[in-house]
């Protein structure tokens, strides 16, 4: 890889993108300075000390944990300008209005340093035009970057270069955004906003549209164009809600106002839709105001009504009979829709005609190859597939033909025709815009590869789309042993790899035989064991449902059994003399949480969720949770002065009482299930590659495993203190019987049961005291209500 450093960022503009921008930035470890206009009243820097205290208050958090606002740094443009001299990146983010971020670059340029990138982050203007202003020494390192919102979740950024911007400075900031930040890059060309909000909102557009044509409520809407049609769960208008109706109405206007019927020929539907327009008027912005095409009263969801101007009860579905239709193959599923009576169908099918007729008029001017225009869709909209994908899984040539009928019929939204490459030559000899050379670029009639910037080469398994050709997880490097639970394989005969088969991940005593049988084959062969399986979940925890059987055929001691084999299995992880690294990402709770404290090293995704969440279902941890929490705060309490260990063992008791899950790994970290030592990484892709890399430094390092100690517990003083704290909750109403009786078990393990504080104990003394409290609760009436109400509907059920 390249070594161009970011050492540290500035954000100018303290608005809703620029806090959140700063707020990504602190979340990978990014020193950054977030800059704004002097305040007229109080403390000059007082618009970014508020825009810094709101980022703790949002929801979702932009943050990894709240309290790191404060390592943003503040300043304002009147006293502070010398900082911009040390930022190695200049992200631009002000309101959109082209005259104010031009003066604003004129001030700025003098303190640019010389090897710095300029960035702007705008929804839609024109990069070129905005760069005219700047010094021609700046110029080359200039260009548009497009984060999604909220950045901290949003997968896309778009990358816009001018014609006077180097191609090396958009291949570092393309590195730094991959790999730093954690995000997927697409490169758009500058026009009117760019790939996906240019495919996005003339979507939406269309999309109303055709509800005005097909006289459908925004609730049936919304159920058809979500989960069903593989988009985003939110549907249309609850996604406009949550984007917010200004800043829509803010991207349509930049269609407007830069092009026309000569530019684009779907320009006619381009207009403000009448719904839009009277809910601004109204100033119902959606969630940020409370109201927009819906609005919550209470446990109710209420929609809006143009004719009366107010809002009605929500909740209608979609018919049933076009849910059955989405479920058909892609080629059966749009001639379905196609010749579908009912409006519902009729809207499908041209909402669908529409995306893949605006996206294919359009694709040469917008972007370079269709693996563009898919990849933003997907991870700018949430979508499962881009248009192009969609279009070629159906049959290529079939669906073109569909489109164009419909075309010269005059159902479409223009007259224009599809483009000719459409119907003849390479796209469709080959079927389709995506093949195993590449993707079609309609500019120079190639299919074009992937680019190969060596920061591609972290991500073993990148995300493909389909037609694409790349290794697959499931069936790359060589397999040693696999089944249907688990595959023990390597990639590069150093590490050994163990991929979880089970649904969710979920852990077995399958899994659990695999695990063992991985960790003697990597001490006998390899450098370490990584355990990585592929897509999220890391694990869902332990496999309820498998263990049921030999609960009702032999009772509580299969259980206990099957218990104590998990237990035994965490421990041969532990104690391993390779190093086991667990590669997290996504949920790892109950028995995923497990899993990996009991790993050498944990590699961790951002957006991990970690916890031991076993109470929800009425239980307690019981393969090795409770023993770890015990034994991390013997751990941290050496390092204190101080005898008593209640203190250390407060957070852990508490997250496993309460169900706590960290919702980023930073917060895990705090819960301590994620160290300080272990790695956090930004990219989803590359958490394989560092998992390894980890793995064999830790074996070059010298890696030995830790001794079997005797520890200290908190013992009946301890235990005594927490059931006290537990009677008050009780009493009070906060939890109920069956609650207490399980954070009791949860305390009695914790503290070591009924012993003298400081008594010295083992692993194995506190998991038998774990396993006796979960088999002393698995044949409880009221936790086997909790397993069965969470196995029927997937919701914790209180009693």
């Amino acid at each position: 890889m390249n070594r161009f450093q970011v050492k540290k960022v500035a954000v100018l503009g303290a608005g809703v993108m620029g806090a959140q921008i700063a707020a990504h930035l602190v979340n990978v470890k990014v020193p950054v300075v977030l800059f704004d206009l002097p305040a007229k009243e109080g403390p000059k820097n007082g618009i970014v000390t508020r825009a810094i205290e709101n980022l703790k208050k949002l929801k979702p958090s932009p943050l990894g944990v709240a309290s790191d606002a404060d390592l943003i740094v503040q300043a304002n443009y009147e006293e502070h300008m010398e900082q911009l001299k040390d930022c190695d990146l200049i992200i631009e983010a002000i309101a959109e209005r082209m005259d104010w971020k031009l003066d604003l670059y004129t001030k700025i340029a003098p303190f640019i340093a010389p090897h710095a990138i300029v960035a702007s982050n705008t929804s839609g203007l024109s990069i070129t035009k905005l760069s005219e202003v700047l010094p021609e020494a700046i110029k080359p390192r200039f260009c548009g970057i497009h984060f999604f919102n909220p950045p901290r979740y949003m997968t896309l950024v778009e990358l816009i270069a001018t014609p006077t911007t180097e191609p090396q400075i958009l291949n570092d900031l393309e590195t730094f955004v991959t790999s730093g930040l954690g995000k997927g890059v697409v490169r758009a060309k500058d026009t009117p906003n760019f790939i996906a909000n240019r495919i996005g909102i003339a979507g939406m557009l269309a999309t109303m549209k055709e509800v005005e044509n097909f006289g459908l409520s925004f609730d049936v809407v919304d159920d058809l164009t979500g989960k069903r049609l593989g988009r985003a769960s939110s549907g249309t208008f609850r996604t406009a809600d949550v984007v917010g109706l200004d800043t829509m109405a803010h991207v349509v206007k930049t269609l407007q106002d830069n092009l026309s019927l000569e530019t684009d020929p779907f320009y006619g539907s381009f207009g403000t839709p009448p719904v839009l327009a009277k809910l601004l008027e109204l100033k119902n912005l959606g969630q940020k105001t409370k109201a927009g095409f819906f609005k919550k009263v209470g446990r109710d969801i209420l929609r809006f009504d143009l004719d009366s101007e107010d809002y009605v009860p929500a909740g209608e579905k979609a018919d049933e009979v076009y849910g059955r239709m989405l479920k058909r193959p892609a080629a059966e599923r749009l001639k379905l829709l196609r010749n579908a009576e009912g409006p519902q169908g009729q809207f499908l099918w041209a909402i669908l005609r529409n995306s893949f007729h605006y996206a294919a008029v359009h694709l040469g001017q917008i972007a370079d190859t269709a693996r563009d225009v898919d990849q933003a869709m997907r991870w700018g909209f949430g979508m499962k597939q881009g248009p192009f994908e969609l279009w070629q899984e159906a049959g290529w040539l079939d669906v073109a033909k569909m489109v164009q009928e419909d075309i010269d019929a005059g159902k479409a939204l223009s007259k224009a025709p599809l483009p000719e490459w459409v119907f003849k030559g390479p796209v469709a000899e080959a079927g389709g815009v995506h093949t195993a050379q590449g993707s079609w670029n309609p500019t120079t009639g190639t299919f074009d590869a992937r680019r190969q910037l060596p920061v591609y080469q972290r991500q073993h398994f990148p995300e493909l789309l389909l037609g694409e050709a790349g290794p697959k997880f499931e069936t790359a490097g060589t397999t040693i042993e696999e089944n249907d639970s688990i595959r023990i394989w390597t990639l590069d005969e150093h590490v050994l790899i163990a991929s979880i088969k089970t649904k969710m991940h979920a852990i077995s005593p399958e899994v659990c035989e695999g695990l063992m049988a991985a960790v003697d084959l990597a001490e006998q062969e390899y450098q370490g064991l990584v355990v990585w399986s592929g897509d999220e979940p890391f694990s869902a925890g332990a496999d309820l449902q498998a263990m049921l059987p030999a609960f009702m055929a032999v009772g509580v001691s299969a259980i206990e059994d099957a218990e104590g084999f998990m237990q035994q299995t965490m421990l041969r992880l532990r104690y391993a003399n390779v190093p086991v690294v667990s590669a997290v990402r996504g949920l790892a709770l109950g028995g995923g949480c497990e899993l990996a404290v009991y790993s050498a090293r944990r590699v961790v995704h951002m957006e991990s969720y970690i916890g031991l969440v076993e109470v929800g279902v009425g239980l307690v941890p019981g393969a090795g949770g409770l023993t770890y929490i015990a034994r991390r705060a013997a751990e941290n309490a050496e390092t204190s002065t101080g005898k008593d260990l209640l203190p250390f063992l407060t957070e852990g008791f508490t997250a496993a009482a309460m169900a706590k899950v960290g919702t980023s790994a930073l917060e895990s970290r705090k819960l301590g299930f994620v160290l300080h030592s272990d790695v956090i990484v930004p990219h989803k892709d590359e958490l394989l590659f560092v998992a390894i890399n980890e793995a064999k430094s830790l074996f070059n390092g010298g890696y030995r495993a830790p001794h079997k100690r005797l520890f200290p517990v908190a013992g009946r003083d301890g235990k005594a203190t927490i059931l006290g704290s537990l009677v008050n909750m009780r009493d009070g109403g906060f939890i109920s019987q069956h609650d207490f009786h399980i954070a009791s078990l949860i305390a009695n393990v914790v503290t070591g049961g009924d012993v003298e504080p400081g008594t010295l104990v083992n692993e194995d003394y506190l998991m038998t005291l774990e396993r006796r409290a979960f088999c002393s609760l698995i044949v409880h009436p009221k936790t086997q209500e909790r397993i069965l109400g969470m196995l029927n509907t997937g919701k914790p059920v209180r009693n």
